[in-house]
């Protein structure tokens, strides 16, 4: 702080010691003397300390600083002159700590400082004046200079004491200063990251009078040195430490002047002293955010001597980083040049307004004041639009709307037909607060939720008038979700499950206030401004994030101290290569881009001090010694001095590139001046040209291993190349300051201008050609491949304000990391992306070049009918409009269609297919298309989902797609997200129709902002689009709300947490795994003590902790983990998930979405097959977690309880299921289960094609239900083994799948239910081709491995038939199912698949069965012991087919009567089997053999197995104890519910199989009759019930004829079904050339006849139809029972 001293008046003094001093006038002479006087002591004390000083680079940030204008202070003080210890003259290593501490109590130390005045740039008067940088939101151009006296003006040292205006003879007004304002502008630079911002000090015209003098820093090393000690003092640590990760070397040559309040003796004796730089913490992972709550310092940079005396305070604007180290908040100190200052908030000033003021040039100069760093900050002004965008959108969801903004999630709904069924009522249980037991009664499942709350508030209330229904809500027992009132009970998913699994529905009756309501937004939420960047710091991001040691201000700040010096110094050799390191530290700090004119100034500057190429010294210390004149003559700036002619072009050019960081990302004409012309895109004949000047920060790794690189320039639009790409010349690396790839060359597309359309993208990919000579790669086959894609990068050339792009761009291009890791370190966990940056140069025309949309005349109307065209026209365009996608349409098909586009209005679908026809996208043609946008009816919303692909880039449709796409409901939205996430891609800007869609549909439901933010952050990881998906994932944590932002902030910890769990357990060994999950796992339980915490996979459900005891692993190659958590409902069930670390999930979640989709098709056409639908959920890439079925088991568990070969055997998956369904009537409604979900299972594989089916990735549920996991391979990439596929069948239907969907091992009607219920699925979703075709094509971009192009669409396309008929279709499908049903591969698979995964190691663990028809396992203790055992009689069974059983008589310790148990022959062998695994070095009994030569099921095999099973047992008994009463023997001889059974034994042959009367004819046949065309169709489906004579069973065919039919010319027949009573036929037999009354004189005769081999053919039943009976305009399909007609 400048005060008078003893010598020169002047003195500085403690800022605790300032008082307020009089005002005293002083006129112009004495101004004059004391301005003298100040000048000569400064020099005086610069000559005595220069010789001590190291000129080094400082770290700290410059702040200006808000100084309250108050005439009742001044600076002008005398407060005693006492003598102060200075810190030169302290032995600094000889201190102890005591004093140390003593010496920091001190308050007189080193408070007496001389005067410093701030290191300006030397520049010349032709350009000192361009360098003043300044922010502006008009398009309007830097300008070229600033206007200003003809003199130098030097900073001032002093500030005014003068409150009257006073004229000096310079011209000077203390009140109108001519030095520019000294605002901060921010450069916002990406090459750290896309939130950090930097201040950078406007420079100062410099108008030259002679010679400047140099100013020594105020911190001297040994003060520095001496602070680096007391930094580690108790008393700083406990009392001063300051809160900064800043790093000072020293302290720049600027003086802060400080104007405090009469407060200030409340300042901490610490306060003043900022000593944390000194030794800063290295971090990983640094965010810099700015905050609206800044921290201002007073200060004031003086910018001219008179200033010194006479300059008036003003109030500047100031402000504050704040970093985030992490997670922790750590306020910057605030670091002036000459001090390093950290002042209390309380005794700031304030500014008294805000003024924008306006120089010479039009431009606004930013308000001063307490404006936050947003307003002020040089940031992309398409973020900006876009937060202004937002901000008016949340205005429509205000926080006081329940109905948007509940706080609480709503159970989805899904529409189902046929809900009144049969089974239409449920019993529902309500919990009601008040009542100790739940409210019980049973209601329709039609009724409303509204309904069922007032049939529970009558058990509370006796008059419901009184009671305001709609203020109740019925929640979800367990789950944090509602039902919706609105909708019928039923429809609710929540439902429906409870239906499916056949378990209670439990509700909970709350009113809307005593539900939890902590996600809602509040008026603070409300009112907080939009900020896409604020909230990003505590996302994980997956590129590498730049970081340099120090800010930009500090690097140009040390830059034109470095430059100063060059000019005054003796060894200019070494000064100027101090200034190129400092260039070269400012390039490395701005992605190291080093521009050319950089480059050549470089060159220019080492030749003017003749300095080698190859040197490059060490930083040392510099000594400023010498004279002032001395100094001041080598300053001065000379015209013929090449030296400072150098160093004038070198810092134009470094301005050059901080101007070019700041507008990199801005709109092209931002800068240009508002007398601009503005020219329109579509009369611009010039052609697109710019030029590739280079590609910078290439990493030393690419030089290694790449030999050339060159690019591909591409131009699209609608997906699709508008020209053919250009490729540039091949070039190595260069290195200047860093590698870099120079091309310096022009690229010219024959294109004009005119014709670009509005969405026109510049895609510029970069292509390396491996070294072949280099060895370094890891990649042995390196010399067979070809050039590599590193990076692609696109560029709109219309900018989001529709001006063309123009001037210098820096695109930043993401490549993934091939680089190895540094030895010794661990690498980041995941896909870590890093960036380069190429350098585009596009032409700078003197006017802009603005797209302007054409006019539409709305009041033409041109609709036509499509009646009056001719028919042959007519038949070829509906042709082409029931098409069912646009894909197979030709260059003829389009034209003609386009040509026709007006007569299609009434065929409102097929609106795609027309905008995919037209001709092009010029200008010239878009109002045709406009027109007819306007005049067509709307899209139903799904069909509208197509014209957000990439096919239709056009802004006009993409916008009128959204207005149709808002009628979807949020349920529906819920399931679509992925794609219209995907499709965010497709936008060319920020701030589109489809971005505001989103965002408003996520403040009015949470689920869809739940699972937005979670497929947002995982779409972070895309190389190309990853920016995009920030701003839009900021936008979302911006107008979500505190409460849901902190709970998607919860789950992201969580899962961080997890991933480090799952990764830490997968990379331990086997033997280890187990204690490293129960070590790692405490973490997160740690966590669940601080938080309870929504589940990411299902924001209902609400864990508080783990239930550590039931986590374990799974023994699969990725390890994932087995979690158990506590439901923080009490009335809720245990949460089990799984969680995956090293896969992919995305393409788990396609796959489980389709299959969703497709249930809820089918479930709105009234089919329901009664699919498992579980969830998956990316959290990241390759991890992820995954929903766990409960009581489920996979098809490989099962069979291998029969042996590595039980999936050759058709009995297990039935036995399976009557172990955990031992009634009949269980058994039944599981074994329909099992039907229904095969069905939808079937289906659902065929049309996705998913492969890689074995028997490891198909589970079954106990209750009967099959589902698929693992979606690993789809689209029909199939898994090889070796040469071969190892999916060769259609869809995995075994034979043990057909056992139980029989009931036994002959087909019956069960089996004709399941093929019919095949096709009927099949048919529903082959009418939603085109749906599924868009879903999957939006899916595209989406970087899955098999899903890559339109090309991997085709086998879903061919897979569904479109343009085949339902008949046909059914046709198609059942032969599918005879292929896969015979297929041997599919079992064959199943087998290696068990040898492969193979690893029983004797008994199943606790939790399985030790015996495969056992559910659980029992000991003799429970029992008791057996006394005698003996194979008692045998017993024939037909159900579900013949076979024999075993009756065991079993005599137990202490029981008189005998019991007896029942057991199959295979079930002996099964003991057999798992006695000889578990007691291998035992000698067990021989067992009988199995092999039987003949029949196996006759009474001669099972009276000679009844003598050898005895014996066995015997001799089993009489074994030694261990192998004899171990719990294996037990469990076997336990008596099962079968067992107790009294029918068991009664059961006699009456059961078996039936004989018919000889003669006897039966049975019924199931036709479908068709006409269309001229041509008679007659399906025949289904036989049921055939009967023969001799009760063996047939080998039916149909054969019919049109009667009459002398010549047997109609006779039609099917193919021949083997051994069954129950054939399924689906065949067609056609009868062409009929016209509709010739065939109504006709009869159909249809014959059913078994075909035999050693005799003759005979008839099993026939039936003769009239056609006339038929109404053959529409389809029959009907049963019709056969008869003993006579046949042909």
């Amino acid at each position: 702080m400048a005060q008078i001293s003893s010598n020169n008046k002047f003195k500085q003094c403690s800022s605790s010691l300032l008082e307020p001093a009089r005002t005293k006038d002083v006129d112009k002479e004495e101004a004059l003397q004391m301005e003298a006087e100040a000048l000569a002591k400064l020099q005086k004390d610069r000559r005595v300390s220069d010789n001590q000083r190291d000129f080094e680079l400082s770290s700290s940030t410059r702040q200006e600083a808000q100084v309250h204008n108050n005439q009742d202070y001044d600076l002008m003080v005398f407060p005693e002159a006492d003598s102060q210890k200075r810190a030169v003259d302290i032995d600094v290593e000889k201190l102890t700590q005591a004093e140390l501490e003593k010496l920091l109590l001190d308050d007189s130390f080193e408070t007496r400082k001389t005067p410093i005045l701030p290191v300006t740039p030397v520049l010349s008067p032709s350009f000192s004046a361009q360098f003043y940088l300044r922010p502006t939101i008009q398009r309007e151009q830097w300008p070229p200079g600033l206007s200003g006296p003809s003199t130098y003006t030097l900073p001032s040292t002093y500030p005014s004491t003068y409150s009257k205006p006073v004229a000096f003879q310079n011209g000077l007004n203390p009140r109108m200063p001519t030095f520019p304002s000294t605002e901060p502008i921010y450069l916002s630079l990406p090459g750290q990251s896309p939130y950090f911002s930097y201040p950078l000090t406007p420079a100062i015209p410099f108008h030259p009078q002679g010679g400047l003098p140099i100013y020594r820093p105020v911190v001297s090393p040994d003060m520095a040195k001496l602070f680096d000690k007391i930094a580690s003092t108790s008393e700083f640590l406990k009392n001063g430490k300051a809160r900064t990760d800043l790093e000072i070397t020293s302290s720049k040559a600027t003086v802060s002047n400080l104007q405090l309040s009469p407060k200030s003796h409340d300042i901490s004796k610490f306060d003043w002293l900022d000593l944390d730089p000194l030794s800063k913490p290295k971090v990983d992972n640094v965010e810099v955010l700015h905050h609206e709550e800044e921290k201002n310092v007073p200060g004031l940079l003086a910018e001219d001597p008179w200033d010194a005396v006479l300059l008036e305070e003003r109030s500047l604007a100031s402000c504050h980083l704040e970093r985030k180290v992490n997670g922790k908040s750590f306020s910057g100190a605030t670091v002036i040049r000459s001090q390093s200052l950290n002042i209390p908030k309380t005794q700031l000033t304030k500014v008294q307004g805000q003024i924008s003021q306006k120089d010479p040039y039009g431009t606004s100069s930013l308000p001063t004041g307490s404006s936050c760093p947003r307003e002020i900050e040089v940031q992309n002004e398409e973020v900006a639009a876009f937060c202004q965008s937002i901000t008016k959108l949340r205005t429509n969801f205000p926080y006081t709307n329940h109905r948007t903004n509940p706080g609480y999630l709503l159970s989805p709904v899904t529409v189902q037909r046929n809900i009144c069924g049969e089974n239409a009522s449920v019993k529902v249980s309500i919990e009601i607060e008040g009542f100790q037991l739940p409210v019980t009664f049973t209601c329709d499942v039609s009724s409303t939720v509204e309904i069922v709350i007032m049939q529970a508030l009558c058990w509370v209330h006796d008059d419901l008038n009184q009671v305001d229904v709609g203020s109740y809500v019925l929640k979800v027992c367990g789950q944090e979700e509602v039902l919706q009132n609105n909708y019928c009970l039923g429809s609710h998913e929540y439902i429906q499950n409870c239906r499916k699994w056949d378990t209670e529905i439990k509700l909970q009756l709350l009113t809307f206030a005593a539900m939890c309501q902590n996600l809602a937004r509040t008026a603070e939420d409300d009112e907080t401004p939009v900020d896409v960047n604020k909230h990003l710091h505590q996302i994980e991001k997956p590129y590498k994030e730049l970081m340099t040691r120090y800010p930009v201000e500090e690097l140009l700040d040390s830059y034109h101290t470095q430059v100063e010096l060059a000019l005054q110094v003796e060894n200019q050799h070494r000064a100027v290569d101090q200034v190129i390191k400092a260039v070269r530290k400012i390039c490395s700090a701005l992605d190291g881009v080093e521009t050319l004119a950089i480059t050549e100034s470089v060159k220019k500057l080492r030749r003017a001090v003749n300095l080698p190429r190859s040197k490059s010294a060490d930083v040392t210390s510099l000594s400023g010694g010498g004279n002032t004149s001395k100094s001041s003559t080598r300053g001065s700036l000379n015209p013929e001095n090449s030296v400072q002619a150098s160093m004038d072009q070198l810092t134009v050019a470094v301005y050059d590139l901080l101007r070019l960081h700041a507008n990199s990302d801005r709109s092209p004409a931002d800068c240009a001046q508002s007398s601009r012309n503005i020219k329109e895109a579509w009369t611009t004949t010039e052609q697109l040209q710019f030029t590739v000047f280079a590609a910078h920060g290439i990493s030393s790794n690419w030089v290694s291993n790449y030999e050339k690189y060159y690019l591909i320039c591409s131009l699209s639009h609608n997906g699709k190349d508008l020209f053919k790409p250009i490729q540039s010349k091949k070039v190595g690396t260069y290195k200047n300051f860093f590698y870099l790839i120079k091309w310096d060359e022009l690229i010219l597309f024959p294109i004009q201008i005119s014709q670009l359309p509005l969405e026109s993208l510049l895609h510029l990919t970069l292509f390396g050609i491996l070294n072949q000579s280099s060895g370094s790669s890891p990649d042995s086959n390196k010399q067979r491949k070809g050039p590599e894609a590193l990076g692609k990068v696109s560029l709109p050339l219309f900018d989001f304000k529709r001006f063309l792009t123009c001037g210098t761009k820096l695109l930043y291009l993401w490549t993934s990391s091939h680089t190895s890791p540094i030895p010794g370190t661990v690498p980041k966990k995941g896909y870590v992306m890093e960036r380069i940056v190429l350098q585009v140069d596009f032409p700078s025309p003197t006017f802009d070049i603005l797209y302007t949309t054409p006019q539409v005349d709305r009041s033409i109307i041109q609709q036509q009918n499509l009646e009056t065209l001719e028919n042959d026209i007519k038949g070829k365009l509906i042709d082409i409009l029931h098409r069912d996608s646009s894909l197979g349409l030709s260059k003829e098909d389009k034209a003609f269609l386009w040509e026709k586009r007006y007569y299609c209005l009434r065929h409102t679908n097929c609106l795609p297919k027309i905008l995919a026809s037209a001709p092009n996208w010029k200008w010239v043609n878009l109002a045709k298309t406009y027109s007819l946008l306007q005049q067509w009816p709307p899209l139903h919303p799904l069909t509208a989902l197509e014209l957000l692909d990439s096919k239709f880039a056009d802004q006009e449709v993409r916008s009128l797609a959204v207005t149709w796409i808002e009628a979807v409901g949020d349920d529906e939205l819920t399931d679509l997200l992925p794609q219209f996430v995907q499709a965010l891609k497709y936008e060319i800007y920020l701030n589109s129709s489809l971005v505001r869609f989103l965002l408003s549909r996520a403040l009015g439901n949470i689920r869809i902002a739940h699972n937005l933010y979670w497929l947002l952050k995982d779409a972070l990881h895309d190389a190309q689009f990853g920016a995009r998906y920030e701003h839009v994932l900021g936008a979302l944590l911006s107008v979500g709300g505190k409460g849901l932002r902190e709970e998607l902030l919860k789950q992201t910890r969580l899962v961080q947490l997890l991933g480090g769990v799952a990764e830490k357990v997968r990379q331990a060994s086997g033997s280890t795994r187990q204690v490293v999950l129960q070590r790692s796992i405490e973490r997160v339980q740690s966590f669940f003590l601080r938080n309870k915490c929504r589940l990411p996979l299902n924001p209902s459900l609400v864990a508080k902790e783990l239930n550590i005891k039931s986590c374990s692993f799974f023994n699969s190659n990725a390890v994932p983990l087995k979690l158990t958590m506590v439901n923080d409902d009490p009335m809720g069930e245990e949460i089990n998930v799984m969680f995956k670390v090293g896969e992919d999930l995305r393409q788990d979640m396609l796959a489980l979405q389709m299959i969703k989709i497709m249930d809820k098709i089918w479930l709105k056409e009234g089919l329901d097959l009664r699919m498992v639908i579980f969830k998956c959920l990316s959290t990241g890439r390759d991890r992820g977690m995954v929903e766990l079925v409960p009581s489920s088991d996979t098809l490989r568990k099962i069979q291998v309880e029969y042996g590595v070969t039980g999936s050759f055997k058709d009995k297990p998956l039935a036995d399976w299921l009557r172990k955990y369904n031992p009634s009949e009537e269980e058994y039944e409604k599981a074994s329909e289960n099992f039907i229904y979900s095969c069905a939808g299972c079937c289906v659902a594989t065929y049309v996705l094609g998913i492969c890689d089916r074995h028997n490891d990735n198909i589970m079954l549920r106990s209750t009967g239900h099959m589902f698929h996991i693992d979606f690993g391979k789809f689209l029909g990439h199939a898994q090889m083994f070796g040469s071969f596929k190892r999916d060769r069948a259609p869809f995995v239907l075994t034979s043990d799948m057909a056992y139980v969907i029989n009931g036994g091992e002959k087909p019956t009607i069960r089996f004709q239910l399941f093929v019919d219920l095949c096709c009927q699925a099949y048919n529903l979703i082959r009418k939603q081709t085109n749906l599924f075709l868009n879903l999957l094509s939006l899916m595209i971009p989406s970087g899955l491995p098999e899903l890559t192009s339109i090309q991997d669409l085709k086998y879903v396309r061919d897979a569904l038939q479109p343009q085949t008929t339902d008949a046909e279709a059914t046709i198609f499908f059942t032969r599918l199912i005879e292929s896969s049903l015979g297929s041997i591969a599919t079992k064959f698979n199943f087998f290696i698949h068990n040898l492969a995964q193979l690893r029983f190691s004797g008994l199943p663990s606790n939790d399985e069965p030790i015996l495969s028809f056992s559910p659980k396992t029992y000991s003799f203790r429970q029992d008791g012991r057996i006394k005698e055992v003996s194979v008692f009689t045998y017993h024939k069974k037909y159900n579900p087919d013949k076979h024999y059983i075993y009756v065991v008589r079993i005599l137990r310790e202490g029981q008189l009567e005998p019991s007896f148990v029942f057991r199959t022959f295979d079930e002996f062998q099964e003991l057999h089997n798992k006695l000889s695994i578990i007691f291998p070095l035992w000698k067990l009994p021989g067992f009988p053999n199995r092999m039987v030569l003949g029949r196996t099921h006759i009474k001669d095999v099972a009276a000679k197995r009844k003598i050898e099973l005895n014996s066995y047992l015997q001799s089993l008994m009489s074994a030694s104890a261990d192998v004899a009463e171990c719990d294996l023997v037990c469990t076997f001889f336990h008596p099962l519910l079968r067992d107790e059974k009294a029918e068991g034994i009664a059961r006699s042959a009456v059961a078996g199989p039936f004989s018919p009367t000889p003669g006897q004819i039966g049975g019924a046949v199931k036709l479908s009759v068709s006409y269309r065309n001229g041509t008679l169709f007659i399906m025949v489906m289904h036989i049921k019930d055939l009967v023969t004579e001799d009760g063996a069973d047939p080998n039916p065919y149909v054969k019919t004829y049109l009667l009459p039919d002398t010549h047997k010319t109609s006779k039609r027949k099917t193919k021949i079904s083997r051994k069954t009573r129950n054939p399924t036929f689906n065949e067609m037999l056609v009868y062409s050339g009929y016209s509709k009354e010739t065939l109504k004189q006709r009869e159909l005769q249809l014959s059913v006849l078994s075909a035999e081999s050693l005799r003759e053919n005979f008839f099993l039943g026939g039936i003769t139809l009239p056609l006339k009976d038929f109404n053959l305009s529409k389809e029959t399909v009907k049963w019709y029972q056969l008869t003993a007609a006579t046949y042909l």
